[in-house]
């Protein structure tokens, strides 16, 4: 494995706030973020516009985060893939009812 080194920059406060909130919506730690960010930029792959997403934004109770959270570590998950599979499971579940 790669050794590891900081970068810390100062970015504008609107940008900042841009980039956590879609950090925490794909489920990466920041570093995980940045680091495929700069993958993208210096191998020159973009993400394919042409892939249909949208975002889900919701606020929880600290106590229920906190629990997810807890969760997720123990089970070794990321937050989107878990949230992701609770709505396939949900909606599958309806489909098959």
């Amino acid at each position: 494995m790669e050794s590891k080194k900081n970068l810390c920059a100062p970015i504008p406060e609107s940008l900042h706030q841009k980039v956590r909130q879609e950090q925490e919506q794909r489920g990466q730690t920041l570093g995980e973020y940045i680091t495929e960010i700069l993958n993208e930029h210096f191998e020159g792959g973009l993400r394919p516009m042409n892939t249909a997403t949208r975002t889900i934004a919701f606020q929880v109770p600290e106590e229920l985060f906190n629990r997810l959270k807890d969760y997720l570590a123990a089970h070794d998950l990321k937050q989107k893939e878990f949230i992701l599979g609770l709505i396939e499971r949900e909606l599958n579940d309806a489909e098959d009812a």
